[in-house]
């Protein structure tokens, strides 16, 4: 099924999200679209869109790794992918299990889920928008969450910039794989900016 914009599909995709994930998950994605209507508001972006696309872009988060594998072979995405997990592919490879299970086609939003775990070079506001609404949202508490949500209402590239920054310290200081797209997403949000 194809979903529009009405409060009848909204309802509809809500129950389908709330589905596939744990009440935890469920909770954070709920927040995280509520978040992004609210960032929507401030930067004059689609507010639909930036619902949805807060509301699903963990859809995929609670996937097995066989589901991941399985969907970048059958899409025949970079294999490189293979070399990463969860906390890159439920954006990447997710925006798939959402547009063939949920029925979104929205490239903005399937774009913006995907994006939601790296960064991009280029992203559009409703990208930046997930971007940060997933980083800000009500329950995150550690202290960068809540200085991020003071900078990003009041400038969400200031915000972006800030989120690549703590991401990538906190990625090296945990000795963890980056992926590539993360390392040229900060290079030019932050180093180039």
């Amino acid at each position: 099924m194809s979903h529009t914009n009405s409060a009848f599909d909204f309802a509809e995709l809500n129950q389908q999200v709330r589905a596939q994930l744990s009440d935890y998950r469920y909770q954070h994605c709920v927040r995280t679209s509520e978040r992004a209507v609210q960032l929507a508001k401030l930067n004059n972006c689609n507010l639909d869109k930036a619902q949805i696309a807060g509301l699903v872009h963990d859809y995929a988060k609670e996937r097995s790794d066989a589901d991941f594998i399985a969907m970048i072979k059958q899409e025949k995405l970079d294999a490189n992918l293979l070399n990463y997990g969860n906390a890159i592919w439920h954006g990447v490879v997710g925006a798939y299990f959402i547009k063939y299970e949920l029925g979104i086609y929205d490239e903005d939003i399937l774009n913006a889920v995907r994006r939601h775990t790296t960064g991009d070079i280029k992203m559009t506001t409703l990208d930046k928008i997930v971007f940060m609404a997933d980083y800000t949202e009500p329950g995150r508490d550690f202290p960068e969450a809540t200085e991020a949500r003071q900078i990003t209402d009041q400038d969400l590239d200031a915000g972006v910039r800030y989120q690549l920054e703590h991401t990538l310290e906190h990625l090296l200081q945990k000795r963890s794989q980056i992926y590539p797209l993360t390392i040229e997403s900060y290079n030019e949000w932050v180093v180039n900016k």
